[in-house]
């Protein structure tokens, strides 16, 4: 399965999505609270997917997308969002994002966007 990034300043939403990923036999394998950390996690560690939070302090995750993207055209990045703003979806999804998950989230809604971003 997938070696994972989660970035998310929620310490409560990542930890739900790190339960969620290994239930799926996924490896989380960083945390990040924002896309600043995210970007330094990203060239440490290399992985294969990372979930990305929108709203987030110092660096937001569209920022932190762009960013990570830049160092790696073809890097998997699926959003996460509280955010039913449908404009910052689309800005996210225009700039490389694979796919985005809308929080509140469900364990089959996190297992098949994350699926689908794999392929």
């Amino acid at each position: 399965m997938a070696r994972i990034l989660i970035v998310d300043d929620s310490a409560v939403s990542r930890k739900k999505l790190r339960i969620i990923l290994e239930a799926a036999k996924h490896e989380i394998i960083g945390e990040a609270g924002d896309g600043f950390e995210g970007l330094q996690k990203y060239e440490e560690l290399i992985p294969d997917l990372v979930t990305m939070d929108i709203t987030m302090p110092r660096v937001d995750g569209i920022t932190g997308l762009k960013d990570i993207l830049k160092l790696n055209p073809t890097a998997r990045i699926v959003m996460v969002t509280a955010l039913g703003k449908g404009s910052t979806i689309l800005e996210a999804l225009d700039a490389g994002a694979k796919n985005y998950i809308t929080k509140p989230f469900s364990e089959d809604t996190v297992i098949h966007t994350i699926a689908e971003a794999l392929k």
